[in-house]
């Protein structure tokens, strides 16, 4: 049977020595065991909030340091339990119970220099998952009464309306299940239920300005198609032009952009007669995205016009003056060249550059016959001048000044 268990209050010396021992460790486990929790649980917060590996690492080594002296106080209980219980020796006495009581000392300080190295942080994690229940439920105020808003509008039948209600329904549900998945997660889903009822709210003030949006972008873009029609009428002759001046291959790449312009045209008459039918059947958001659709055409054909006649007028001022394009060139070159020179670059660049005097020779070389191909004259210099900027732009990163 065992030995009687002696009462916190006994009367004999050895229970006495026992009594006090506990409270001793007990005091100091439970101190360290404070500190250790509420620095864990920040540890935790910021990890949630605005995860930070290093501190994670940080904390790693000084949690350890507390879970072993809790071990060594968790022996030294079970002993003084026994040695109360049986009356048998507490191996180590008194020196052991002391020992454990300064293990427990050292855990809690280096908890606490972990805290007030990291103070602000952590602090700031905990306040933020601590308002985290608050956040939410305004959260959720808000986004009711915004939906309360929706459901009454007279413009509930957009489709803008419509789609931020579905967003924010969507939001609550994702808000409520997350309550059972952490702060972490119950702060983000109310951040995102913020964010859509934003927006559902701003569709709401913005809706009874779109059937004059939609009006006048149908008034803009009918006057806009009249505009690029008129322009693109002028497109065949300018075309006609290219091939009579020039030699064929000047154009070959514009042979489709009459044909492509017109069809652009046409797909921006479509989208506006569905604006139309959509700002007379009382859905302006819809007539907007389709006035944005015929813009949309309508530049893809201005650029098939300014195409032609862009090259047109180019290769009409090459032809007029072949060697100022070239020279243009050259001058680029010679001033890449100045630059390899004063950077100490020649050993690396210069024979680079160099090799684009023949480039630029073969190109001006090739404008023979009674229709030079001024276009492939172009875009060779061009192509020479684009890489000559790119040696440039090299050499300039090149670190500090060599000379050979």
């Amino acid at each position: 049977m065992a030995g009687r268990r002696r009462g916190w209050f006994g009367s004999s010396g050895r229970d006495e020595w026992i009594e006090q021992a506990r409270a001793g460790v007990v005091a100091a486990f439970l101190d360290m065991d404070r500190r250790q929790s509420a620095a864990d649980s920040a540890v935790r917060a910021v990890a949630e909030v605005r995860p930070d590996p290093a501190l994670a690492r940080r904390w790693e080594p000084v949690r350890n340091r507390c879970y072993a002296a809790a071990g060594v106080y968790l022996a030294l209980n079970d002993d003084l339990e026994a040695a109360e219980r049986d009356g048998t020796p507490v191996p180590g006495g008194a020196p052991r119970a002391e020992q454990v009581i300064g293990q427990l000392a050292e855990a809690a300080r280096a908890v606490d220099e972990f805290w007030n190295a990291n103070r602000a942080r952590l602090e700031d994690a905990v306040a933020v998952l601590g308002a985290v229940p608050r956040f939410a439920e305004e959260v959720t105020a808000e986004a009711e009464r915004v939906l309360g808003a929706a459901a009454s509008s007279e413009y509930a039948g957009y489709r803008s309306i419509r789609s931020g209600v579905a967003a924010v329904d969507e939001a609550l549900l994702t808000l409520a299940a997350a309550t059972t998945a952490g702060p972490g997660r119950v702060r983000a889903a109310a951040t995102a239920l913020r964010e859509l009822t934003a927006l559902l709210s701003e569709a709401l003030t913005q809706a009874p300005s779109r059937r004059g949006a939609a009006a006048n972008a149908i008034a803009s873009v009918t006057t806009r198609i009249a505009a690029v029609r008129t322009r693109a009428e002028g497109l065949g002759s300018a075309y006609s032009a290219l091939l009579r001046e020039f030699n064929a291959a000047s154009s070959a790449d514009l042979t489709n952009n009459e044909r492509e312009s017109q069809q652009a045209v046409a797909a921006a008459d479509t989208a506006l007669a569905g604006a139309r039918a959509a700002a007379a059947e009382h859905d302006p958001e819809t007539a907007l995205e389709l006035t944005t659709s015929a813009r949309a055409s309508l530049a893809a054909a201005e650029q098939q016009v300014d195409a032609v006649t862009r090259r047109l007028t180019l290769l009409r001022e090459v032809a007029a003056n072949p060697n100022s394009k070239a020279e243009a060139v050259r001058f680029r070159l010679r001033d890449a060249q100045m630059l390899a020179v004063s950077r100490g670059l020649v050993a690396e660049w210069g024979s680079v550059l160099d090799a684009q005097i023949d480039r630029i020779d073969r190109a001006a070389a090739a404008l023979t016959g009674r229709h030079p191909n001024y276009w492939a004259y172009v875009t060779e210099l061009d192509t020479i001048a684009e890489f000559i900027a790119g040696v440039v732009d090299r050499m300039r990163k090149e670190p500090g000044q060599r000379r050979g």
